[in-house]
């Protein structure tokens, strides 16, 4: 599970970079009940925060690098992020953005793994992230396609020192890694990765990508609401044993991201 104690190596935040803001504003307050709030104060300003019920759960923005694809981005909590920027360049990796303070609220940088994966990094200030995890229509669940499984864990361990544990998918489809920040317990297992022919990738032209998990509390009421809004379904709604009955989903501008009606403890 995700929670808002974030430790080292989990995820703390995301934001979505879009064409058109006030459209995915419109989009993900249907499909997931969230407000949106705009930053500044000027009519025109592109960039905000999602709110649900009151509680900050992401962040969208204007989609301004030339030729970059609308996705969200996934940051990970870190205690320090030149430390991280070494550790990433160490593996292989490449710095996309330098680390960089944000005013008071803290320090962030954005990187690419070996194979081209984007990802983040925050080191708190005055805000350690989002206010809300785990709960209908908040983050729940970090996943990685990707066409080599093995460099994955690799690179990313040796940035963030998660732990892995793999299982078998149903109908012997491969792999699927899940992942643990560093010294924690299983509870607080964050996501998954898992091994995809780069032909599956086609969404990001071959390279991995990251998305999140959304938790809802009717994954077909959700995914109605996806088509109804201008989105569109890649897989699902499906039962996943243990897991819930879940939908991968691209909303208009073709950002990817998954619905999640988690199954209920018995």
């Amino acid at each position: 599970m995700i929670t808002t104690d974030l430790t080292p190596g989990s995820p703390c935040w995301l934001d979505l970079g879009a064409p058109d803001v006030r459209a995915s504003a419109a989009f993900y307050g249907a499909v997931l009940g969230w407000e949106y709030e705009p930053m500044g104060e000027a009519e025109d300003f592109e960039g905000g925060m999602f709110k649900k019920d009151g509680k900050t759960v992401a962040g969208l923005g204007k989609l301004t690098e030339e030729g970059a694809r609308s996705a969200w981005m996934i940051y990970y909590t870190v205690t320090d992020a030149d430390a991280a920027k070494q550790a990433v360049e160490g593996a292989g990796g490449t710095v996309r953005v330098a680390p960089m303070d944000l005013d008071d609220w803290g320090r962030m940088a954005q990187f690419s793994d070996p194979l081209g994966g984007q990802f983040a990094v925050w080191q708190p200030g005055k805000n350690a992230g989002f206010e809300l995890a785990d709960e209908t229509g908040s983050l729940s669940w970090t996943e990685l396609y990707t066409s080599d499984a093995g460099a994955a864990k690799e690179f990313y361990g040796s940035v963030f020192g998660w732990q892995y544990s793999d299982m078998a998918m149903p109908g012997g489809e491969g792999t699927y890694t899940l992942i643990t920040p560093a010294g924690q317990p299983e509870e607080r297992m964050q996501g998954g990765l898992m091994e995809l022919p780069k032909e599956n990738l086609a969404l990001a032209g071959g390279r991995p990508y990251w998305h999140p998990v959304f938790n809802v509390d009717d994954c077909d009421a959700a995914v109605a609401k996806v088509t109804e809004s201008g989105g569109s379904v890649q897989m699902g709604p499906a039962d996943a044993e243990g897991v819930g009955r879940l939908a991968v989903c691209l909303d208009p501008s073709d950002a990817d991201f998954v619905v999640l009606k988690p199954v209920t403890p018995s």
